[in-house]
């Protein structure tokens, strides 16, 4: 099932890598999109819990980066539609949750909490722990994707829908 939404996930950290980019090296830029590719597959097992869900994604499209870029002030798609491609394949949903996901390590694990049972990581050993447990250097690296007041435009836009996600009950198990 995590297959169906690979595209998504990569599409969604690329976005989120470019917007708050590492100020290092090849390593810091490493550590950052492991960071990022992290937050963002949590969000979006939570957003697609089931193998229907992913499959509709992947057939209808997640929406695109435009109104992402719009908040964020990034430069979008530009005259080269080709060259920005997948940024059809962004979630904005998704993006945001993450966002919220990497700036509050409280509401990271209460989401990684939420999929236990989930059948995303059914199979495959999964582990999280540059979302959760983020060493010094991963915070070096990650410092603006980390940083929840430059985040704020981002996780904002949906962070209501991801705590009501969170809440206890019958839609954690939709």
């Amino acid at each position: 099932m995590s297959a169906d939404l690979a595209p998504l996930i990569a599409a969604t950290a690329q976005w989120l890598t470019r917007a708050y980019p590492s100020g290092g090296g090849a390593m810091d830029s490493a550590l950052c999109e492991v960071q990022a590719r992290q937050a963002v597959t949590v969000a979006a097992w939570l957003r697609y819990p089931t193998p229907m869900d992913a499959a509709l994604v992947a057939v209808a499209g997640p929406g695109g980066s435009d109104r992402l870029d719009w908040v964020t002030g990034a430069d979008g798609a530009g005259d080269d539609p080709d060259a920005y491609a997948w940024r059809t394949w962004v979630d904005e949903v998704v993006a945001s949750w993450a966002a919220c996901l990497l700036g509050a390590p409280g509401l990271a694990e209460a989401a990684l909490g939420a999929l236990t049972g989930s059948g995303h990581a059914a199979g495959t050993p999964v582990d999280f722990r540059r979302l959760l447990t983020p060493d010094a250097r991963d915070r070096q690296a990650a410092a603006l994707l980390r940083h929840p007041d430059l985040l704020a435009p981002v996780a904002g836009l949906h962070q209501d829908r991801l705590l009501d996600r969170l809440k206890p009950g019958p839609a954690l198990t939709a």
